[in-house]
């Protein structure tokens, strides 16, 4: 997830940057979409001056793309407006170069449709380019354009924030009273419109210099090659140096411009259709089209079969002990580990006498004539001379740790209680020796000092 900005517009990533800003996706919380944010970097008086003027102009047209709402979080401010992911036309003329003249013609009708708009709340824009100019991402569709930055636009009558003889803007679409310091007007502007209509048609930046020389010295020069005759007569009319012998109103440019749309020639059908793509790219990971995406909650954890009982948790009682959970009960051994011989609990077994749990060891197969070792009857071995002793392995062989025999486990005995104990009568115990030595001792003297007062009487 991105920063939050002043608790409501959530920064995604950044799709554009510009001189006095940087412009993101955003997320708009209260809203419930997707807006283009556009940060102030610079926090100066002057930046800032430029900033307000800027967030305060509401215009709503279809094709003119201004601020919608500010905000300001600490140092940082900021405006945002619709996301418009089409990218400019410079995006268009990089994709395809020069533009058919019906397209263009269509382009230039939009872009003086939201200029008149922009003309009729005073306002002069001053900064008409390629790169302020974007689009919609219509794909093969209808174009849809929109006039964007108005961070230097101005209406009239107001203060200027720049020094006299002093030009903003961006050089290649100053039109020459501009450049003499002269007052911004709307003619400006449609000059600009003018470079910007040459632009599309050519597929590259066009030389505002040589052309306005080219103006003064010949007047207007024939139709450059690959543009139609009549378009233009109305470019011809937006680029006049003059700004009186200039089109005065965008309305005005935009009438002159249906009327030569209708002396253009049909597109042909190899004529390749322009689509618009999109510029900005799918979303990061984490959000989506309704806006940041959320984890799914995770499952519980069904409980095993196999998983064992959990023991009850202990208890204390009133005093604060704790109670002793029960012994376990006996388990049965487990098998013994190889090569290690289990413990012998029991006793050895008497002969003669049935004990629970032992079996006879076997006898040796070589012994199969001689009576069993241990067996009733059987001869004592130790009463026997130690020279006439003979030696019978079998008679141990069982209990050695290389036959590895277990014996099964004898049962254990049961639990017998004993019988209860009598209460045992507890005697209450005397004073501690720090306070019996003491009274003792004055005891004493008192019953010195009796005695010593009857001798006196």
């Amino acid at each position: 997830m991105g920063e939050v900005f002043a608790g409501r517009y959530e920064l995604i990533d950044p799709i554009g940057r510009g001189g006095v800003g940087a412009v993101w996706r955003a997320w708009d919380h209260r809203r419930r979409r997707y807006v283009a944010a556009k940060v102030l970097q610079q926090s100066d008086a002057h930046t800032l001056l430029r900033f307000v003027r800027e967030q305060a102009l509401r215009i709503e047209h279809p094709h003119v793309l201004a601020p919608a709402s500010w905000a300001a979080d600490d140092d940082k401010v900021l405006f945002t407006m619709d996301l418009v992911s089409g990218g400019s036309l410079a995006h268009v003329i990089g994709d395809y170069g020069p533009l058919p003249p019906r397209f263009v013609c269509l382009l230039l009708d939009q872009l003086l449709s939201g200029l008149s708009t922009v003309h009729a709340e005073g306002v002069v824009h001053r900064d008409i380019k390629p790169a302020n100019i974007l689009m919609e991402a219509t794909g093969s569709g209808r174009p849809h354009l929109r006039l964007s930055d108005f961070g230097i636009s101005m209406r009239k009558g107001e203060p200027r924030l720049t020094e006299t003889n002093y030009v903003v803007g961006t050089p290649g679409y100053f039109a020459p009273e501009q450049m003499m310091g002269a007052e911004p007007d709307f003619p400006a502007d449609l000059f600009a419109v003018g470079l910007v209509a040459l632009y599309l048609l050519q597929g590259r930046k066009p030389d505002a210099q040589a052309l306005v020389e080219h103006f003064a010295a010949h007047g207007t020069p024939g139709a450059p090659e690959g543009i139609p005759e009549p378009l233009w007569q109305v470019l011809a009319g937006l680029l006049q140096p003059d700004p009186h012998a200039r089109f005065r109103t965008a309305t005005g440019a935009r009438k002159a411009l249906t009327a030569a749309v209708e002396m253009l020639p049909e597109a042909g059908p190899d004529d390749e259709p322009v689509e618009v793509f999109d510029q900005i790219g799918p979303l990061p990971e984490g959000f989506g089209p309704d806006g940041p995406v959320t984890a799914p909650p995770e499952a519980p954890q069904q409980p095993s079969d196999r998983q064992a009982p959990v023991p009850p948790p202990v208890s204390m009682s009133e005093t604060g002990s704790f109670h002793l959970a029960p012994p376990p009960a006996a388990s049965q051994p487990s098998a013994a580990s190889p090569g290690i011989a289990p413990p012998q609990q029991e006793p050895y077994p008497q002969a003669g006498l049935p004990q629970p749990g032992f079996q006879q060891p076997p006898s040796a197969p070589y012994a199969a004539d001689a009576p069993p070792a241990y067996a009733v009857g059987a001869p004592d071995p130790s009463q026997a001379p130690t020279s006439g002793v003979r030696h019978d392995p079998s008679a141990t062989r069982p209990y050695t740790a290389q036959q590895h025999q277990q014996f099964p486990p004898v049962p254990a005995p049961p639990v017998q209680h004993a019988a209860p104990h009598p209460p045992v009568r507890r005697t209450r115990p005397g004073p501690p020796p720090k306070v019996a030595v003491p009274v003792l001792v004055v005891a004493l003297i008192c019953f010195a000092v009796g005695i010593w007062a009857l001798t006196q009487v």
